[in-house]
């Protein structure tokens, strides 16, 4: 795609927050702008209108980008890469979909980004088995499981737990440990900082190197849309049905029928007819919302 020449270039002599700076000046887009801008690109190949999608998403790219700084990388050149992967999206982008740009490039943006890392990064060089990437992006959250977050080596029961959980081997677990225990290496460790409560990872940010992106997408999608008709289904319930439900089965840690019922002074009989009949109505409404789109209804969790 031509519109990458016309774009805000990053670069060390440049400086990061002058090029934050210029990108902010691009306006974001409405919905039907978007959708409009899209199609005039696919149907056309109106090179514009792909410019205007390119640069409204380029403070996506580069707030995705901020999340790979721990790797030691220029960061002038992963914001580059994170807009290579934009463009990409905006190349393949189906407006008729329903959904925006932004939910889509995101996936984009991220596997280019990663691509780089591993032809840049000599703990992941050609020949690594896909087993010691797998070993390379995951191995912080797994030693947090495991509460094994102390420097240097790991206890012998902590290198087999995690050999087993990562299907590698207890010497693949060891080396890895080291190399990213060390020097620059142990920048990966730190937390995400300038995103939300800043308790995301570096590595939460990166995406599976064997991921389909198309199955992501569709994956994505599917969630967004259970997640807008549940939204629309729970305004048919009243207040103390909305609480209730929420709080029995929308919850990690649901709340007891005991909690609720002293809530509400009533017995814990009571509470649970109120769930029960609101998880009914739930289940109606999002029926009928779903065959009014022509599409078949998603099954509230049980």
């Amino acid at each position: 795609m031509s519109t990458y020449a016309s774009l805000p270039a990053p670069s060390p002599e440049q400086g990061l927050s002058r090029y934050l700076s210029e990108i902010r000046k691009f306006p974001m887009l409405e919905p039907e702008e978007e959708y409009m801008l899209a199609k005039a690109w696919v149907d056309h190949g109106d090179k514009e209108a792909a410019h205007r999608l390119v640069t409204s998403h380029l403070r996506l790219a580069a707030k995705i980008a901020m999340g790979y700084r721990g790797y030691g990388l220029p960061t002038a050149e992963v914001v580059s890469e994170a807009n290579v992967g934009l463009m990409q999206a905006v190349k393949r982008f189906d407006p008729e979909k329903g959904f925006r740009l932004a939910t889509y490039a995101m996936w984009w943006i991220r596997a280019s980004i990663q691509e780089y890392i591993l032809r840049s990064w000599s703990l992941v060089k050609l020949g690594t088995t896909a087993a010691q990437k797998k070993l390379f992006f995951n191995l912080r959250k797994a030693k947090g499981k495991i509460g094994a977050l102390e420097e240097g080596d790991l206890r012998p029961e902590h290198v087999k737990k995690i050999a087993h959980d990562l299907s590698v081997t207890e010497d693949e677990v060891v080396s890895m440990n080291r190399r990213l225990s060390s020097g620059g290496d142990s920048s990966l460790n730190a937390p995400l900082k300038g995103d939300g409560d800043g308790t995301a990872e570096w590595q939460d940010w990166l995406a599976d190197d064997e991921a389909d992106q198309a199955a992501a997408y569709a994956e994505t999608q599917e969630l967004e849309y259970r997640r807008e008709l549940l939204d629309q289904a729970m305004e048919t319930l009243n207040d103390r049905e909305r609480h209730i439900l929420t709080e029995r089965r929308l919850k990690d840690e649901p709340v007891t029928l005991e909690e609720l019922s002293t809530v509400y002074n009533v017995s814990r009989e009571r509470i649970r007819q109120i769930e029960v009949r609101a998880f009914e109505k739930l289940q109606k409404r999002m029926r009928e919302l779903a065959r009014g789109r022509g599409t078949p209804a998603p099954e509230p969790a049980e």
